[in-house]
């Protein structure tokens, strides 16, 4: 068994597209060196960093936020099954905030579907408390561009 892959190996025992791969690398989260003809050659663990980097976007964590993680990491090694714990454990609490905030989302879209405004006073999604109404009459969602 070869101690180095190709990027069209990692790419099909991965999963991941040969593209995303150049875009993880280019992100600092993978990395690769060059043979002497300048092909790309991954050492073997670089697959359970793309497995970390598949899971954790598959939950919704961000790549900045897994490249923080990875960058934790002593001598910025591949993680073990210890260090998914942490990793996971870590971001277990962000997880659970925008689970709670997304049921607050669904409970409250119930009421938006019949309304139709989305500015009236009773809407708990964009304008909760009628905050927009101390602005005064008129829209209040336009983005003015910079000059």
């Amino acid at each position: 068994m070869a101690s180095e892959l190709t990027v069209g190996e990692v790419a099909k025992r991965s999963g991941v597209a040969v593209s995303a791969l150049h875009f993880y690398e280019a992100r600092g989260l993978i990395q690769s060196h060059r043979t002497s003809g300048n092909q790309r050659r991954y050492a073997r663990d670089v697959l359970r960093r793309v497995a970390v980097i598949r899971i954790a976007q598959d939950v919704g964590i961000s790549l900045a936020d897994i490249a923080a993680a990875f960058a934790a990491l002593p001598d910025g090694r591949t993680p073990t099954r210890e260090d998914w714990s942490l990793l996971s454990t870590g971001w277990r609490h962000d997880l659970d905030h925008r689970i709670e905030q997304l049921k607050k989302l669904r409970d409250g879209l119930t009421d938006c579907i019949g309304c139709g405004c989305m500015s009236i006073d009773k809407c708990p999604l964009r304008n909760r408390e009628d905050r927009l109404a101390r602005q005064g009459p008129g829209p209040r969602r336009l983005i003015v561009p910079a000059e």
